[in-house]
């Protein structure tokens, strides 16, 4: 074969690679990696079933790229006091002191309830948090088929909830806003309309992690701490999944933003 048609040959394939990395990059551009595809991914094969990925510990498949629930900017009232929020609006409620955590004794809780590195058969990614309400564990799970276990209160009978949520953000020693129908019918809550400052005695505790569902609204549900340890392990909250205040501590530093989180059905079926 002479130079000349090697040349030729070469120049035609070149032009073919061009042409067919610009359809690609064209299809990318019409098809973005979403929230929207991946659900439809998943929609479409019956659910997400492969193994996850060496490494990998970004914390869900389709939360992951969830879109940021938009926040208003916060302003500091003039009076001190936290403004009752919108509907569907919540400012930024963080304290400004980083109160230290007092530790509660691992023999004041029961050994079913304390933390610790158990085996989990289940199939969700690595990052993921599952909440078993009904056996009052919270895993969050781990690479090579382990996850850490916590102790945790949920729910008395008339509040409990199951789904997928994701969340949406993180604090430090959270200000508790009761909602209006707690408020009417809670003593406790009705002091505090506007909003109680965080600290050892609020009962959000140290750390909370807020819960928005996939369209990226607020379900007003929260995985915090608690100011009463004694309420692991029970059925208190009004549905809220409280955790001893290191344990959420801990949780709060391990999770990242947008992680997805399972709360289990055991009803369902």
């Amino acid at each position: 074969m002479s130079e000349r048609n090697i040349s030729r040959r070469n120049m035609l394939f070149g032009s073919g690679a061009t042409v067919l990395i610009s359809s690609f990059a064209t299809a990318a551009q019409a098809d973005p990696f979403n929230i929207d595809t991946i659900s439809n991914w998943i929609r479409t094969r019956g659910g997400f079933d492969e193994e996850p990925r060496r490494g990998d510990i970004t914390g869900s498949v389709s939360p992951t790229n969830a879109p940021a629930a938009p926040q208003p900017p916060y302003q500091p009232p003039s009076d001190g006091l936290e403004p009752q929020p919108v509907p569907g609006q919540r400012p930024p409620m963080e304290s400004p002191i980083d109160y230290p955590i007092k530790k509660v004794s691992p023999a004041s809780i029961k050994p079913q309830f304390r933390r610790q590195l158990v085996r989990y058969p289940g199939r969700e990614w690595p990052g993921t948090i599952v909440v078993d309400t009904k056996n009052r564990h919270l895993f969050h799970v781990r690479e090579g088929g382990m996850a850490m276990r916590y102790g945790i209160g949920v729910g008395r009978a008339g509040f409990t909830w199951a789904g997928e949520a994701y969340i949406a953000r993180k604090a430090r020693w959270p200000r508790w806003t009761p909602p209006a129908e707690m408020v009417a019918r809670d003593p406790k809550a009705a002091k505090w309309p506007l909003g109680m400052p965080g600290g050892p005695k609020n009962p959000l505790g140290a750390r909370a992690l807020y819960l928005f569902d996939l369209t990226g609204r607020d379900t007003l549900y929260r995985i915090h701490g608690t100011n009463d340890p004694s309420s692991i392990g029970k059925n208190l909250s009004s549905g809220c999944i409280r955790m001893l205040n290191q344990d959420i501590a801990e949780l709060h530093l391990r999770v990242t933003l947008k992680s997805r989180v399972v709360v289990l059905d055991h009803q369902a079926g």
